[in-house]
């Protein structure tokens, strides 16, 4: 079983929401253990981004509408977080929708390393996270949740989204259990 571990959306703006800015010491520290180990297995990393154009013309319509500038294009705040242990030899896609699949290569990348299970990490759980699970079950991937490099600024979404995922489109498991089964990957 090949395994991709996917990254979503550690993005500076993403965290100025007070819980994720509250929640960002633990979520990025778990984030980079997670992808220490993976690397270690060899599993690879891909860091999913957000990215609009200045002009917002490549947002969705709720993003046009508001004119919500959020993670442009060159700005600070589309940059992954510098605290995350990311490698600038590993795979970035740049996402204009929710999903990770959604219009970008993603299938691609994932058919190329015969990918059948993957590990999903990033926020926001209930929007980013949750739509890329679906895709990612709609595809027939098997589906690890990194519980604690999972996160959303919104609590109740993050708590009832965690109850619509777990067990049934993936599973949830905290670190320790990850770094177990991608150590298992290592000895297979």
């Amino acid at each position: 079983m090949t395994t991709v571990l996917l990254v979503i959306d550690m993005q500076q703006d993403f965290f100025k929401h007070a819980r994720l800015t509250l929640r960002r010491p633990a979520l990025v520290r778990s984030t980079n253990e997670i992808v220490t180990v993976a690397r270690e297995v060899g599993v690879p990393v891909v860091w999913v981004k957000t990215e609009y154009a200045s002009d917002l013309s490549d947002g969705s319509l709720e993003i046009r509408k508001g004119q919500i500038r959020i993670t442009i294009a060159g700005t600070r705040g589309a940059e992954l977080l510098p605290e995350l242990n990311a490698l600038s030899s590993e795979y970035v896609i740049l996402k204009k929708r929710y999903s990770a699949f959604f219009g970008t290569d993603l299938d691609r990348l994932l058919a190329r390393h015969n990918c059948s299970q993957v590990i999903i990490a990033g926020i926001n759980t209930h929007a980013c996270v949750r739509t890329t699970v679906v895709d990612a079950y709609q595809r027939d991937f098997e589906i690890l949740l990194a519980r604690d490099c999972i996160d959303s600024y919104d609590e109740e979404h993050d708590r009832i989204t965690w109850r619509y995922m777990d067990g049934k489109l993936g599973n949830g498991l905290t670190n320790e259990q990850l770094i177990y089964k991608l150590r298992q990957l290592q000895t297979a």
